[in-house]
């Protein structure tokens, strides 16, 4: 959309002949602007973009009992705007287990026995033919599950050797492992320009830290040669360019 975008956990658009499917994930109840103004808000740039009708469900991951989760209508003077919320912890896992492309949100179903439900996951991840499609079902449910359950017994479960064959899964470890590298570069910079400047302007901060790790250490290489701030900001700024 042309407008500036509303921040949501997940947002994802389908497209027919005759109609939008707006499907937004939460894990949070809790948003600026609240999200029953923010449906509203989609719909309206929607439907002024596309010229069709638009349909909006909100699927709540996380149990909780506060009301936007229960809500689902945006109400003013003037004005009255209805969704869907769906829940996932009053789902039934049935319909989550026997279909593979809805197999990841099982684990955040309604169920008494955490124990009996990731089994049931487990079975039916095993029972799908194809490899690649069963590791990557495996390692999505894995990550869903960390929303409900502690890990130890997720482990018990859901084989972690299968899920680390899994591309998504060794995605996410590689995008982690160079995150946490990128971190460990910009604090590492940032101790030794404290340590010759004193403290930094917060604006020059918050441009090193957008600096990928290769930038970090080119920085820091060229470091010995500052003399004065603006020796920092003409590295910076070809960094920024490059």
């Amino acid at each position: 959309m042309s407008l500036e975008p509303i921040r949501a956990d997940s947002v994802t658009f389908l497209q027919t002949a005759n109609r939008i499917l707006h499907i937004e994930f939460q894990t949070r109840t809790i948003s600026n602007p609240p999200l029953p103004f923010r449906m509203l808000d989609y719909s309206v740039r929607l439907i002024r973009q596309y010229n069709v009708p638009v349909t909006q469900v909100v699927i709540f991951l996380q149990e909780t009992n506060n009301e936007i989760a229960f809500t689902e209508e945006y109400v003013s003077e003037t004005t009255t705007h209805r969704y869907q919320a769906l829940r996932m912890w009053e789902q039934e896992s049935a319909l989550f287990l026997d279909n593979p492309a809805l197999l990841p949100l099982a684990p955040l179903t309604r169920t008494t026995s955490p124990q009996r439900l990731l089994s049931q996951v487990a079975q039916s991840v095993a029972r799908i033919s194809d490899r690649n499609t069963r590791q990557d079902i495996a390692a999505y449910a894995e990550i869903l599950a960390g929303l409900k359950f502690e890990k130890e017994l997720i482990r018990q479960f859901l084989s972690e050797d299968v899920m680390q064959e899994s591309v998504i899964y060794q995605d996410i470890l590689q995008k982690g492992q160079q995150q946490g590298q990128q971190l460990e570069a910009f604090r590492f910079l940032m101790r030794q320009l404290n340590r010759r400047f004193g403290e930094i302007d917060a604006s020059i901060i918050e441009r090193i830290r957008g600096l990928s790790t290769e930038q970090l250490e080119v920085l820091g290489e060229e470091f010995m040669d500052f003399t004065t701030i603006s020796d920092l900001l003409t590295l910076l700024e070809q960094q920024e360019n490059n």
